[in-house]
């Protein structure tokens, strides 16, 4: 990881488990005027009136609203004429794909206005006189009159060929060798949207998940806990069209999804210590511990990254990293990640990246003459990093946006002194969570400019409203229950009292902020009676969401609509005494839940010896589900 560069102007400069924890500073007293809450620009932005959750005036001529027809629609005054022979020509028409003239713009698609040519029929022309004009003939019959009536005639017929050319040309079919309007491609586990700003627009997201014809579940596969005596990680779990894969002790284990039944096994020589949260296509990686621990509370170092080949059960490579100060000792790792055809992977001692195919190195860490280093990346549509920077009792934390390739940054942004901890919900859009309370929960969020690392908005969240589920403490790609798309974050209110079920019943909503403005939008999509909601992930424009289920029924997955507020049940599980054991065992806050054309799964990312013997035969390392 080079330098950063000097920051733009008015810009300051800028885990897994069992890793060692980096030395906290003593707390100092907070001086007037220091709370990071009062930074200034982007300051936390006040609730809306009419408490929580109330619909906001929207704004005039918002989404939905009847917009002024284009001009140059059936109906609308034709060009002018050309000029006569002999008269100043226009000069030809652009060729296609070349920037139009301004005046009088035309729908998309509408026949423009074609320059006169050879074989071309030319309007009518009204006399000119003046220079160059040709001679009026004097009235009356004769040579003069038939060729009046022959000009008059051509006129006709050339109004005639012009009216019905429009015609033909507006309803023709679509010219094979034309350029194409761009398609999104979506791919399941993304979150994609369009981030606007200057340059060519990306293209809109696109859905992928289709309801199934029957919603209706039934549980696929329950594998229990391995026997084990102490704290193990057992991060990672991916789900493609054809397997399930999940970490397991000292292993990797696809299964299929038709049967449940373990389909390849990848044996490791230690623990894991960490996974992607997502796969890029078929593929996922890992850090783990390089032998097999010695002794009942003893770990080994988390050196090692590995690429899984999901679909084929296979080590595509292993790899390592050494610090660039020199040495044959390998760095340790506490969170890994992918963006595009880069794994990147960072902790206490910095960063490294490697080709996704390869495994070549990419960069190893570094730190820099201002003591920085890459605490943690976040990927996906782009690739991101936390970098802390100053010594221990001076820090201060840089959100960076970087190339996937070389790892230079893009952009810095410098987040208010006095935050200790960050963490990364989306890369593209550049989105970063706060917790100032240092343990209390997410207390601000931060949409920042990821070409230029300027500040768009910092969202405030007050105290017991919202429910993203971030431990800003423990890494940067981190954050589950918030997902980031269509210019907006969407996240969980706090569970409330269900004035429509039983006493004791709760609910909530997911609602949303713009990230431009940084104001709550109308957003409100109710998880209904009895059920509580969180997303999951995007797909495309829409948001797949998992909904907790009550004491008597089975949870649900949806998706919703976010323009119209329209969810469609993909998943009702099964509501009898069995199922809903299993699929509440699984902690919403501390699990990993994936869903994919009609299969969800919930999986344990730690896992222990059972509190009493009873427990053995509740305790899970997973569970899947599928819809008929």
């Amino acid at each position: 990881m080079t330098t950063p560069p000097p920051p733009p102007p008015n810009q300051p400069p800028q885990g897994g488990f069992g890793a060692p924890q980096e030395p906290e500073p003593p707390q100092q007293p907070q001086q007037p005027g220091q709370d990071p809450r009062s930074a200034g620009f982007g300051a936390p932005q006040q609730p809306p009136a009419g408490g929580f959750g109330a619909p906001q005036e929207p704004p005039a001529g918002g989404f939905g609203a009847p917009q002024d027809p284009r001009s140059g629609g059936f109906g609308a005054p034709q060009p002018p004429p050309a000029a006569p022979y002999g008269a100043p020509q226009q000069p030809p028409a652009a060729p296609y794909g070349a920037p139009q003239p301004s005046a009088a713009p035309q729908g998309y698609g509408y026949p423009q206005a074609q320059p006169p040519g050879y074989g071309y029929p030319q309007p009518p022309t009204a006399p000119m006189y003046g220079p160059g004009a040709p001679a009026p003939q004097p009235p009356g019959g004769g040579k003069a009159k038939r060729n009046q009536l022959l000009i008059l005639a051509s006129a006709f017929l050339a109004i005639a060929l012009i009216v019905v050319g429009g015609f033909w040309y507006a309803s023709r079919p679509a010219d094979p060798d034309a350029p194409k309007k761009p398609v999104a491609e979506g791919k399941n586990g993304g979150s994609t949207g369009s981030t606007g700003g200057s340059g060519t627009a990306e293209p809109a997201p696109v859905a992928s998940e289709k309801a199934p014809s029957n919603p209706k579940s039934t549980k696929l596969v329950s594998v229990p806990q391995p026997k084990i005596e102490r704290l193990h990680n057992v991060a990672g779990s991916w789900l493609t069209d054809s397997v399930y894969v999940k970490s397991d002790i000292l292993k990797v284990v696809g299964y299929d999804l038709a049967t449940g039944k373990s389909k390849w096994s990848i044996p490791l020589p230690g623990q894991v210590c960490a996974a992607t949260k997502r796969s890029s296509g078929d593929k996922a990686a890992i850090v783990y511990e390089p032998a097999k621990r010695t002794g009942k509370y003893a770990h080994q170092p988390c050196t090692e990254v590995a690429v899984i080949d999901l679909n084929a059960g296979r080590l595509l490579w292993q790899g390592s990293a050494k610090s660039s100060a020199g040495g044959d000792e390998k760095v340790e790792f506490k969170e890994i990640t992918l963006a595009g055809q880069t794994v990147a992977a960072a902790g206490l001692q910095g960063g490294a990246a490697w080709d996704l195919a390869t495994g070549k190195s990419r960069w190893i860490p570094k730190v820099d003459s201002e003591s920085c280093y890459d605490a943690g990346y976040a990927g996906g549509a782009g690739l991101a990093v936390i970098r802390k920077c100053g010594e221990y009792n001076d820090r201060y934390l840089m959100a960076q946006a970087l190339d996937p390739v070389t790892g230079a940054p893009l952009s810095s942004y410098k987040l208010p002194q006095g935050i200790q901890y960050a963490s990364i919900i989306s890369a593209k859009p550049l989105v970063v969570t706060t917790d100032l309370d240092n343990g209390g929960g997410i207390t601000d969020i931060f949409s920042v400019d990821e070409k230029t690392g300027t500040l768009k908005a910092r969202i405030g969240l007050p105290k017991d409203t919202y429910a993203p589920n971030c431990s800003t403490s423990t890494g940067v790609e981190v954050c589950d229950k918030v997902v980031v798309g269509n210019g907006r974050v969407y996240l969980p209110s706090e569970e409330h009292e269900d004035t429509a079920g039983e006493k004791y019943d709760e609910t909530n909503e997911i609602v949303s902020f713009d990230l431009a403005t940084g104001k709550q939008t109308t957003d409100r999509f109710d998880a209904g009676s009895r059920f509580t909601m969180f997303p999951l992930r995007m797909d495309g424009p829409n948001i797949i969401a998992y909904k907790w289920p009550p004491y008597d029924k089975g949870g649900q997955v949806v998706s919703i609509d976010t323009k119209t507020g329209k969810q469609t049940l993909l998943m009702d599980n099964p509501g009898d005494e069995a199922s809903r054991n299993v699929e509440t065992s699984f902690s919403s806050n501390f699990s990993e839940i994936r869903y994919h054309n009609g299969r969800l799964f919930a999986s344990e990312v730690l896992i222990d010896k059972p509190f009493r013997p009873e427990d053995a035969k509740r305790d899970f390392l997973f569970a899947g589900f599928a819809a008929n």
